[in-house]
């Protein structure tokens, strides 16, 4: 059976780190692996977004409309955007932080007062502050690495040695930063 995560924000947030940390770890442990990468403008605060499918055989690398088991988003507004990903059974997990894109910096669009609560309407949702988060721990930075945590519990996937992916892709002196951002974030995912 193949399992379907959509990670979604705004450029210059880490999901793609987050998204390849992730591939890494599924696929050391022994599942087939598709991920692809959308990057609208991402480097001028465009969204962006990283379909992650998993299981004994998949097919296809992106997520259709109404496929993905989990929808984790990086700013809030990004989760409504793409809400019509997720599955009626699935989850969103939402960081509460406001990042606006291009459209609303321009004036092109409004950013919505009400992003969580609608999201809530019609869906389980589980909300954070990773980037306060991220900020308590010591590096605004960490914030894609507290999400990547609760992906890791909500999906079931504690099993992995993350600890080892964490030291094989991060410089020595984040480490121990990078490995309790994982844990923080999996402490989060009931």
């Amino acid at each position: 059976m193949t399992k379907n995560v959509m990670l979604v924000g705004v450029g210059g947030q880490g999901i793609i780190l987050a998204a390849k940390l992730l591939t890494q770890g599924l696929m050391e442990a022994g599942y087939d692996v598709k991920m692809s990468e959308i990057h609208g403008m991402s480097q001028r605060g465009g969204s962006v977004s990283s379909h992650i499918r998993y299981g004994d055989k998949v097919e296809g690398t992106t997520i259709a409309p109404g496929e993905a088991d989990l929808l984790v988003s990086f700013e809030k507004m990004e989760a409504l955007r793409e809400l019509q990903y997720l599955k009626p059974t699935g989850t969103v997990i939402v960081n509460e932080h406001e990042m606006p894109s291009m459209p609303i910096l321009s004036g092109d669009a409004v950013y919505p007062t009400d992003a969580v609560e609608e999201i809530q309407k019609h869906a389980k949702t589980v909300t954070l502050n990773a980037t306060q988060m991220a900020v308590a721990l010591g590096n605004a930075k960490v914030a894609n690495i507290i999400l990547l945590g609760t992906i890791i519990k909500a999906m079931g996937l504690e099993q992995i040695d993350w600890e080892a992916i964490i030291k094989e892709n991060v410089k020595a002196e984040f480490l121990d930063m990078n490995w309790k951002a994982v844990r923080c974030g999996m402490d989060i995912v009931a």
